[in-house]
C-alpha cells in the first residue's frame, strides 16, 4: 500500500526522505494528477490548500488520511473515509499526553502553569500544548509561549544547536507548600518522522471505519 505525502514544507520534505519504502509500498509525493487510483495511506503535512482534492482522492480510493496539521478543516467536517488527527507524532510525547488526559482532572483546583517553546519561526497553533491545557482544565489563553532565543537558551536551557528545531513543554502544579514539575523536550527532526512511520504502519495493519480518529484512540487501544 503506497504512502502519499502531501505538502511542500520542511516536515513534508523530511517525511519523503525518512519514511521507509519497501515491500509494504512506496512513499511518493502528492500530485493532483498521475497518482495510481489505489487504496493508500495519505499523510497530510501541508497548509490545507490541497485538502479538498486530497479528500476526494481518499473517498474515491477508500484511503486513510493521517492529518498532521493543527486546526484542519477535517476536525469539523463530515468525512467519508478514515481520518487520523495527530497533534503530535512523537510516540513518547503521545503517551505522556495520554497520561495527562486520563489523570489531569485530579489536579483541578491547584495553581497550574503551562509553558511551551518552539523554534522562533513557528507561527502555527501549538497543538500539543492546547491538548495538554484541555487535559488540565486550562484554556489556550493560559499557555505561555516562548519564541525568544535568548530566553529559550538562558531560562529554559535549550542547547544552542537545537534552538532552530525543538519542542519544549513544562507543566508546573503548586499548592503553596508543594510543587510538581513535568517537563518534556524533543530535539531535532527524527522523532517526528519515526513516529509517523509507526502511525502509518498502525493504519496499514487494521481496517478503519469511515470516521475521525484521535491519535489518542490508537494509544488507548494499544495500536501504538
Amino acid at each position: 500500500m503506497q504512502v502519499i505525502v502531501v505538502g511542500s514544507g520542511k516536515l513534508a520534505r523530511e517525511l519523503l526522505g525518512a519514511l521507509p519504502s519497501g515491500d509494504a509500498g512506496q512513499v511518493v509525493p502528492w500530485a493532483a494528477e498521475g497518482l495510481p487510483a489505489e487504496k493508500s495511506v495519505v499523510v497530510h503535512a501541508g497548509s490545507g490548500r490541497e485538502l479538498q482534492a486530497v479528500s476526494a482522492f481518499c473517498e474515491s480510493t477508500c484511503s486513510a488520511l493521517v492529518e498532521l496539521s493543527t486546526g484542519s478543516a477535517l476536525e469539523h467536517l463530515a468525512v467519508g473515509f478514515p481520518v487520523v488527527l495527530c497533534p503530535n507524532t512523537n510516540l513518547l510525547m503521545l503517551k505522556f499526553m495520554a497520561m495527562l488526559e486520563r489523570s489531569g482532572h485530579l489536579f483541578r483546583g491547584y495553581r497550574i502553569g503551562l509553558t511551551e517553546s518552539h523554534q522562533a519561526q513557528k507561527s502555527s497553533v501549538p497543538g500539543t500544548a492546547v491538548s495538554m491545557a484541555q487535559a488540565l482544565g486550562l484554556v489556550p489563553g493560559d499557555i505561555r509561549s516562548v519564541r525568544d532565543a535568548e530566553v529559550q537558551q538562558r531560562v529554559l536551557q535549550i542547547p544552542p544547536e537545537h534552538l532552530g528545531r525543538h519542542a519544549y513543554h513544562q507543566v508546573l502544579i503548586e499548592d503553596g507548600a508543594c510543587s510538581v514539575t513535568l517537563e518534556t523536550r524533543v530535539y531535532g527532526d527524527a522523532p517526528y518522522a519515526e513516529g509517523v512511520a509507526h502511525i502509518v504502519a498502525a493504519v496499514r495493519e487494521r481496517p478503519l471505519e469511515n470516521r475521525r480518529y484521535a491519535i489518542m484512540e490508537f494509544i488507548d487501544n494499544g495500536w501504538l
